[in-house]
């Protein structure tokens, strides 16, 4: 069964999984019913399914936490029902931040989710292929979301099994090491035990494969400044996966799943509940103060294929979208159905780059860098970069920098890129933002820190009250 369409069925089974986006809804409500449900294969995929069809929720964060942080967009002012975005744009969010809320316990039952499958995986009886790839899809599942966490609050509570609400209130936050054990270890077991295929047929398109997790594992490397374990997974990539012609065929809602992309989470118009509304939308496109004029005026290249997609499409009467994210309106489930691209070949393309400079700044345009940074550009743009541009090892960042805020805006990378790289504070304070470093993590969730009521196991990040 089709994985988009199967999430009509995830929908009412998970419930029964603990579907309540509430951290301490960690036991099912009816333990029998779980129980005698994990018994055969069927059992299990559908209730891996209902680890992906989580990350469907999940697509606002991209938006929320990491385009409106950084430079590529902004709110000029706060309107009823944007407060928490404008405060978490203009860097004043509170930890009653209701976003903030929002993310914590959903990212918190994903992670749940994905426990239920590894807790009772080992016990079921099936063919061990499937069982090592269901198993391997919920490692992915969960250190994806861990992942996120970490880069949004740093250490947070983690659990590698499912546990009651009395256990949750006595597990504290985990450090920087431990965070990177769990995250580098789900992703490295699936790496080195080959837990998951290369590829899938065409009614299970999209469930993480073998690339996915070696991708998701260079982005984590880079994160963690583990330079050469980054180079060795990333260059396992290349030339694996394919750069479209054209970068308007990655986001065609027509050649989905294509070439260039490695992992995406899934939607279906056709299917109602599992399509969703138009993102980057607006009434009037001269009323348009997104895309930034600073994202506009970083496109220097006026032959630079990706500006177009950054600009607004009608979609329909009075309702305008970029055209990265156009689609029609499904007449029957009144929804549109673009997936949202989490990982993708220029993106590895670039993370290889960066590892590289990183180890050993090269100036030669036959080094796999440059290539591997030029490739993006050339695609974009019908050009070579003059790598006169890039004579030094501080140039050479900034310029994969550059090009990482040119090829994914909107797309949930940027903030992020701009703390991993170093230049958060630089390219914040171009747009009148002063950071200071506590600033590079958000603030804990007010209702958390009152629910384990404990600052010795959860704690603020410091700078915020």
């Amino acid at each position: 069964m089709n994985i988009r369409n199967f999430l009509l069925i995830i929908s009412s089974v998970a419930f029964m999984y603990g579907c309540s986006d509430d951290f301490l809804t960690l036991t099912p409500y009816n333990k029998v019913t779980t129980e005698n449900l994990f018994k055969k294969a069927e059992d299990f995929n559908i209730t891996v399914l209902g680890c992906y069809s989580k990350l469907q929720g999940q697509v606002s964060f991209y938006e929320e936490l990491s385009e409106y942080r950084s430079d590529n967009m902004y709110i000029t002012a706060p309107t009823a029902g944007t407060q928490d975005r404008y405060d978490i744009d203009q860097f004043v969010e509170t930890p009653a931040n209701g976003i903030l809320s929002s993310a914590w316990a959903n990212f918190n039952n994903g992670v749940y989710r994905c426990n239920l499958v590894l807790d009772r995986i080992d016990a079921a009886t099936f063919d061990l292929q499937l069982k090592n790839q269901y198993k391997g899809e919920a490692m992915f599942i969960r250190a994806l979301t861990y992942f996120n966490m970490y880069r949004i609050w740093g250490g947070v509570p983690t659990t590698r099994k499912t546990v009651t609400v009395t256990e949750a209130l006595q597990i504290g936050r985990s450090s920087d090491e431990e965070m990177y054990n769990l995250i580098a270890g789900d992703l490295e077991t699936i790496v080195n035990e080959n837990l998951l295929p290369a590829t899938y047929n065409a009614s299970n398109a999209g469930r993480a494969t073998l690339g996915a997790a070696k991708a998701l594992l260079g982005k984590v490397y880079l994160t963690f400044r583990q330079w050469e374990k980054a180079r060795d997974v990333l260059s396992g990539l290349i030339g694996s996966y394919t750069l479209q012609t054209n970068p308007a065929d990655i986001f065609d809602v027509t050649k989905k799943m294509n070439d260039e992309i490695i992992f995406a989470v899934r939607f279906n118009k056709n299917v109602d509940g599992e399509g969703h509304g138009f993102w980057q939308t607006i009434g009037n496109p001269a009323d348009a103060v997104n895309p930034s004029p600073q994202l506009l005026a970083s496109y220097t290249n006026p032959n630079d294929k990706r500006k177009d997609l950054i600009t607004y499409i009608q979609a329909e009467t009075n309702l305008y979208v970029l055209k990265k994210f156009y689609d029609v309106r499904n007449i029957t489930t009144t929804r549109v159905g673009n997936d949202f691209i989490l990982l993708r070949y220029a993106d590895v393309l670039l993370m290889y780059a960066e590892a590289l400079n990183e180890i050993a700044f090269t100036n030669s345009v036959t080094s796999p860098a440059y290539k591997s940074l030029n490739d993006v550009y050339k695609r974009a743009c019908n050009a070579d970069i003059n790598i006169s541009e890039i004579p030094d090892q501080e140039s050479f960042r900034k310029r994969i920098l550059v090009e990482r805020q040119r090829e994914f805006p909107f797309e949930g990378h940027r903030w992020y890129d701009l703390v991993r790289m170093g230049y958060a504070k630089e390219v914040m304070a171009q747009v009148g933002h002063s950071l200071s470093d506590y600033q590079f993590l958000y603030p804990i969730p007010k209702t958390e820190l009152e629910r384990i009521n404990n600052t010795d196991l959860l704690w603020q990040n410091n700078g915020y009250n």
